[in-house]
């Protein structure tokens, strides 16, 4: 079993304000409000929560969650804000997830244009949900030089 380590608290770019409505040691469920309407947010570590089991989760991966019916446009800037505040708040978080219902293209889309990537749909046994992550450039920057092993 790895060390999760507990939730950071995140700080979104001004357009949104989060309250916060519960905290735990793995999770934080925020009321955020911008755009015009009012969602709710959960933020959670991927290793101490519901997809835990779904995918080989790193131990600082965070699952994003917007529950209730949010437009198109809002989600997508939600999001985008999301994956910036988890990203400025743990720099060493490998996976920021989000996980719209399964034949959800709505969210799925929204979540794409936010910087989002389709990676796999999965059962949780009551709902399945299509996996999308965010991960930052130092996770998926390659190195070209196929000459070279590297760390050589």
């Amino acid at each position: 079993m790895i060390t999760v380590p507990a939730a950071p608290d995140l700080h979104l770019d001004p357009r949104w304000e989060a309250v916060p409505v519960r905290r735990g040691r793995h999770m934080s469920h925020l009321r955020v409000t911008g755009h015009g309407t009012g969602i709710d947010v959960r933020v959670e570590r991927c290793a101490a929560g519901r997809l835990r089991h779904t995918y080989p989760a790193g131990a600082r991966d965070m699952e994003v969650r917007v529950d209730g019916p949010c437009p198109r446009e809002t989600l997508a800037a939600l999001l985008r804000s999301l994956a910036d505040a988890v990203d400025a708040a743990d720099p060493s978080c490998r996976r920021i997830v989000f996980a719209a219902a399964s034949g959800d293209r709505g969210s799925v889309t929204a979540a794409q244009s936010a910087g989002f990537r389709y990676v796999t749909d999965v059962d949780l046994g009551r709902e399945e949900l299509s996996l999308l992550v965010a991960e930052p450039a130092w996770v998926t920057r390659t190195d070209i030089d196929l000459d070279r092993v590297p760390g050589s």
